[in-house]
């Protein structure tokens, strides 16, 4: 459950474990409760293999494993820390077969499957997070990294960047924080 980061999308958890930061930026751990990066990455990989029971068949590169394989639009390793949120796959193989291309691999790209249920945020909402543009964070005067629907939310529909800058107490039932509380990762 991760503090809002169990997500379908393994670059927002490893941010978060990585970074111990939301996606929005805020602190929520010191540096002795994170990991690093090989870490974080090994516990995502051979760490579900274990969780699924199939150590052995998938987790790691290495002969006799599932060869599935996803090239990245940057180096987990070496890119900044606040870019780690933001990586995305360009080129996605599992069992031999194109599964999901885009950029430069997009003529390899299979047709689009629908998105099921079809009342999932992901219809509204695609992908998952993405930098405002240097000059729009400081516009409004944000962080130059926010989520990637910086204006309403088409989940919730109330305002992100409004929301982002208010003091709101969780204790109020009708409060963006409160009863019914944001879960779109806004922060």
């Amino acid at each position: 459950d991760a503090t809002r980061v169990a997500s379908y999308n393994p670059w927002t958890a490893l941010y978060w474990l990585v970074s111990g930061r939301t996606v929005g930026g805020m602190q929520m751990y010191e540096a002795s409760a994170r990991l690093d990066r090989e870490t974080a990455l090994m516990l995502w990989t051979q760490g579900s293999a274990w969780f699924s029971s199939e150590q052995g068949k998938k987790g790691q590169i290495k002969v006799g494993q599932l060869a599935d394989m996803a090239v990245l639009s940057k180096d987990f390793f070496s890119v900044p820390e606040e870019e780690i949120k933001g990586i995305e796959s360009v080129l996605t193989v599992v069992d031999g077969n194109v599964v999901y291309a885009a950029g430069t691999f997009t003529a390899e790209a299979p047709p689009s499957i629908p998105v099921l249920p079809d009342w999932s945020p992901v219809v509204k909402v695609p992908g998952h997070y993405r930098s405002a543009p240097p000059q729009a964070a400081s516009r409004v005067g944000m962080m130059p990294s926010v989520h990637h629907c910086s204006g309403p939310c088409g989940v919730h529909s109330h305002q992100h960047d409004v929301a982002r800058g208010a003091n709101v107490p969780v204790s109020e039932d009708t409060a963006f924080w409160g009863a019914l509380g944001c879960s779109c990762f806004a922060f």
